[in-house]
């Protein structure tokens, strides 16, 4: 702390000591500088970039794929997968998909939808309600 001194004098004493100059905080009244090596100064910042970005998670939207006649244990393997999806983090994506004849029972893939929120409730809660897109209905499910 060498308090409050003209930019000359600091870069002058920064000179004898064989250090840089570096402003810390340029928005403070009066800005605030130190004197250390510009270098060393720069590879820490590197590190401590690198770090948060090892810790930072990117959430992936996963896919998963139903009908509206989708069997029992189908069902089961489908729900297994989304829990799954869920616990490591990730967004689901549930897409149904009519085929034919199926778009005129439009009601029975919004019973499939239901039971799968329904059955994911606990961990999960609804981002995009169940809305048709085409020839398919699509919900997202993100975790809690």
């Amino acid at each position: 702390m060498m308090g409050v001194m003209s930019t000359r004098d600091a870069i002058a004493r920064a000179f004898s000591v064989g250090l840089d100059l570096v402003e810390i905080s340029p928005n403070a009244e009066p800005p605030v500088a130190k004197i250390l090596d510009y270098g060393k100064f720069k590879y820490e910042q590197q590190k401590k970039r690198n770090e948060a970005r090892k810790k930072q998670k990117i959430v992936e939207i996963k896919e998963v794929k139903v009908r509206p006649n989708i069997d029992e244990n189908d069902y089961q393997v489908k729900l297994r997968a989304m829990k799954s999806f869920v616990g490591e983090g990730d967004k689901v994506k549930v897409t149904l998909r009519f085929r034919g004849r199926e778009m005129a029972h439009q009601e029975l893939g919004v019973k499939v939808l239901e039971r799968i929120r329904g059955d994911m409730e606990a961990d999960t809660k609804v981002e995009q309600m169940p809305k048709m897109e085409n020839r398919q209905m699509v919900m997202v499910l993100a975790p809690k």
